[in-house]
């Protein structure tokens, strides 16, 4: 018979450390395309494999875990894929630091070794975050977790570029694209981060060709006027109507360059004219496309001026910008220079500012994809959740541009094209050829650029259960039933991945998308090492658990709203599991003897005393809840029904209600009390398992009518029990009454060793038979010594009153409380609060703090003015209630 002892103080690392080897070593995770039910799958976002977990990942990966246990208690075909992304950029700059502090580099090892040596550093220090979504209770199907360039991953991304290519969809060609000089190597958008910046607008004087005056054009980069094909004007700006069709000579280099006439200017910015760079601007790539303008590259891959610079050959770009300021300046070309703020590219990795550049570089041909992928959502074939994100994405999509998929770097899946030596043809093949399909030459070399990352994850939904190849686990569990994410690769991962799936598996990749938002500081600030304030899940796991850890992230993930965290919410969770754990504890203490009774519970209602009825009432109605807004991803509803379910109804009314009954010498309602108690915290335990996995298995173990692991028992449903709204109304006439005496007590200041008198007035016949009725729960509960009902009359004197809802409640203080001490004694906290109420207000009052401290810091302030105000109504309230019972 197992023991239902539990440990006085709950020790989370100890429990997790037991419970998560247990699941794995009996494999509640792994997934059979054989076995019947519904398939419910999920694909990890994959995390690099340079990566360490961070709030991002803990939210994203407790959110999964919570859909994933759910639906598998429920019976479900459950898959969950891990697997983590190869992350070119971030993993080769980790290796490279490694070589160079050795004293060499990847040039000194050529592209083999060095690659080499990446999956060494791989197999040696790459993954530690699969350990750490495990220490979060992840329960993903470990046996099948992929890589992005493991074998089979490697093949079905071959297999889409060749494919792809076939169709004509994937093409090389020049394109302006993100350039990190430092990493020498494209970049996608999503890869380049924009901070503000404190720069200048350099206002620069193109003179007009025939010496009749000048255009002044505004920019931050004047280095880039070197490589200038135009100036542009709007042509419904009448400033400049006139000078559309003219030419300006270009400062420096003195060439001549056309004005032209372009809808895209913006007429209030700057001058409102526009210098034209069309291989270092992407906006000025595509006014050059529309206006067949050449491009001139003048800065070079590393980020020094080329030939096309002129005199400035040589020099990196910012020495370059500061002598082509000083020249001209000198040639009092430089009209005049203001402070300027903006949001400028860096590197993701190296932080190195990025340059647009005009590049030749492979790309996917993404329109005919993108309309199949907008027409999904569109008929709702996927939805996207929450809905306000529908129209971002559609706005993405209808207005996508070509895709840069080439990087210049060695790690990664190199591009499987092959170029002929000899007659310089090109051939794209699933494997090398050992001639050149044009001229049967021998002598090819394959593309040394590798794809970008996010090429390999478009595929992940399919590629990860094994496409091409038609495996059961792609049969079974293809199209996926939801993916998870954060809002900011919506584009970059989510729509790629859409395109793909439909493409190639003609079929969504996902039914639902839902976007959860980010995670930040108490204050709603991001979180960053530089602002220092950045949590850490793993210390936080450490000192408060992973269960409170979870429930914190949980009950913040409200839709479309940041998750506001600090360490107080992690620990007022915290004090949560504490409290289950106590109950739990009190529970199994007290189901000694107990044998859980044949049949339905609810089969028998006239047996159960008003406390049972009414709990297993609320059991229902919160099973109900739960299961309503976890169908419906509102992850942070059906933690706050259950936080209030379990702490204020179960835990602080029920447990009380039935101690009488427990400690009783009826055994036949003590049997039947242990009976509803046994299953009232059954169900907690198992509505609380997808949010809280560690602490429900273990106290799950001690049930007397617990079988097997809690991951494997079924999920509570509704039908399990019923409403009982008779039950419910009566409860909630008790609660008012109690609360009401409770509430005068803690106003008063009344000790809690002291019994009191209680006169309760109400017209209604029915509510004074209820409170008659439970007379006895009513005084053990407010701690009573006497209790009157009567219908309305005359007030009784020395007694403080409160309402609840048809009942007047009167509590008699003469002869319990010193009337002038209470009254001395609020005073002074009046008093006490005025002095705190000044110093706020004149905060306020204070015109500079308003308008130069912080906005959170001014919130805070005006916070506390309002709490302040209420409290100290309160206070003054209470105070007449005492005045008034001493002239009494």
């Amino acid at each position: 018979m197992k023991s239902n002892n539990l440990d006085k103080a709950y020790s989370p690392r100890e429990v997790e450390e037991r419970w998560y080897p247990y699941w794995e070593k009996h494999g509640f995770f792994r997934a059979d395309p054989d076995r019947s039910g519904r398939p419910y799958t999920i694909v990890i976002p994959p995390p690099n494999v340079t990566g360490n977990l961070h709030m991002g990942h803990a939210l994203n990966n407790t959110l999964q875990d919570i859909l994933i246990r759910y639906h598998r208690m429920k019976g479900w075909n459950v898959l969950w894929v891990p697997g983590m992304d190869h992350a070119g950029i971030a993993t080769q700059n980790v290796v490279e630091r490694q070589l160079a502090a050795e004293g060499t580099s990847r040039e000194d090892l050529g592209r083999d070794k060095f690659v080499a040596r990446v999956w060494q550093w791989k197999e040696q220090y790459g993954g530690n975050i699969i350990n750490q979504l495990k220490r979060l209770g992840a329960s993903c199907d470990w046996s099948r977790q992929r890589f992005t360039m493991d074998q089979g991953l490697s093949a079905a991304v071959k297999e889409v570029f060749v494919r792809l290519h076939e169709q004509g969809l994937i093409y090389r060609g020049h394109y302006i694209i993100n350039w990190c000089p430092r990493c020498l190597t494209a970049l996608s958008d999503l890869e380049v981060e924009h901070e503000d910046v404190d720069s200048h607008l350099y206002y620069i004087r193109y003179l007009l060709d025939g010496g009749d005056g000048h255009l002044t054009v505004a920019t931050t980069r004047p280095e880039t006027l070197l490589g200038d094909t135009a100036v542009a004007v709007n042509p419904r700006d009448p400033r400049f109507t006139r000078f559309v069709g003219r030419s300006v000579i270009l400062p420096v280099l003195r060439r001549k360059i056309p004005v032209i006439a372009d809808e895209y200017v913006d007429m209030e910015f700057g001058t409102g004219t526009l210098k034209i760079t069309p291989a270092h601007d992407p906006n000025d790539f595509e006014i050059a496309r529309r206006h067949d303008l050449p491009a001139v590259k003048c800065i070079d891959d590393d980020g020094r001026m080329n030939a096309e610079a002129g005199p400035y050959q040589g020099q990196d770009r910012f020495d370059c910008r500061r002598n082509i300021l000083a020249r001209l300046k000198k040639e009092d070309l430089l009209e005049k220079t203001e402070p300027y703020r903006h949001a400028v590219g860096h590197c993701y990795r190296c932080k190195t500012m990025v340059e647009p550049n005009y590049s030749k570089q492979w790309f996917i041909r993404i329109k005919p994809l993108a309309e199949k992928a907008v027409l999904a959502v569109a008929e709702g074939r996927t939805r996207i959740l929450p809905q306000t994100w529908e129209k971002t994405y559609f706005e993405w999509m209808n207005n996508i541009r070509d895709w840069c998929i080439s990087r210049q770097l060695w790690w990664g899946h190199r591009i499987p094209a092959y170029y002929c030596q000899d007659c310089q043809a090109l051939a794209v093949a699933r494997e090398a050829p050992r001639t050149c399909p044009a001229c049967g030459g021998g002598r090819l070399e394959q593309e040394t650029d590798v794809l970008d990352t996010w090429f390999s994850s478009a595929l992940w939904p399919f590629s990860t259960l094994g496409w091409p190849a038609e495996t059961p686990d792609l049969k079974k569990y293809y199209p996926t039933t939801v993916l998870v994410t954060a809002f900011d690769i919506l584009f970059f991962w989510v729509a790629r991945m859409m395109m793909m799936g439909l493409h190639f598996m003609n079929d969504v990749p996902f039914r639902d998308v839902y976007i959860h938002a980010l995670v930040r500081d108490a204050e709603g600030q991001k979180m960053s090492k530089s602002k220092g304030n950045v949590i850490d899940p793993l210390e936080v796991m450490d000192t408060h658990g992973t269960d409170a850890f979870r429930f914190t992230l949980t009950a913040l993930a409200a839709q479309g709203r940041d998750v506001r965290l600090s360490d107080e919410r992690i620990e007022g969770y915290s004090k949560f599991v504490n409290k289950l754990w106590n109950a739990a504890r009190f529970t199994l203490m007290n189901l000694d003897g107990y044998v859980p009774p044949a049949g339905n519970i609810y089969a028998a209602p006239e047996g159960h005393g008003l406390a049972d009825a009414w709990i297993l009432s609320r059991v229902a109605a919160v099973t109900d809840t739960v299961e309503t807004y976890l169908r419906g991803y509102h992850f942070d509803k059906a933690a706050g029904d259950l936080y209030q379910f379990i702490w204020h109804e179960f835990c602080d009314w029920y447990l009380e209600l039935i101690k009488p009954v427990l400690y009783g010498a009826d055994q036949a309602a003590r049997a039947r009390t242990q009976a509803v108690l046994a299953h009232a915290l059954s169900v907690i335990l198992r509505l609380l398992h997808p949010i809280m996995p560690f602490v429900t298995e273990e106290i799950w173990q001690k049930l007397p009518l617990a079988r097997g692991s809690i991951m494997t028992s079924p999920f509570p449903t509704p039908a399990e029990g019923r409403p009982d709204t008779d039950a419910e109304n009566r409860m909630s006439v008790l609660q008012g009454a109690v609360t009401a005496v409770r509430n005068v007590r803690g106003e008063m200041n009344v000790p809690p060793s002291l019994q009191v008198d209680v006169i309760m007035m109400a017209e209604d016949a029915e509510i004074r038979r209820i409170l008659l009725d439970h007379q006895g729960l009513i005084l053990t509960l407010a701690r009573g010594k006497s209790l009157q009902v009567t219908p309305p009359g005359e007030k009784p004197k020395g007694a403080a009153a409160q309402v609840s809802g048809r009942i007047e409640v009167f509590v008699r203080l003469k002869g319990l409380v010193d009337l002038e001490e209470e009254a001395r004694r609020l005073r002074k906290e009046i008093e006490k609060m005025d002095k705190e109420m000044a110093v706020v207000e004149k905060k306020l009052a204070n015109q500079g703090f308003v308008a130069k401290a912080p906005a959170e810091v001014v919130a805070k302030a005006k916070e506390k003015a309002v709490e302040f105000n209420l409290r100290r109504e309160k206070l003054v309230l209470n105070l007449a209630r005492v005045e008034e019972l001493k002239d009494q």
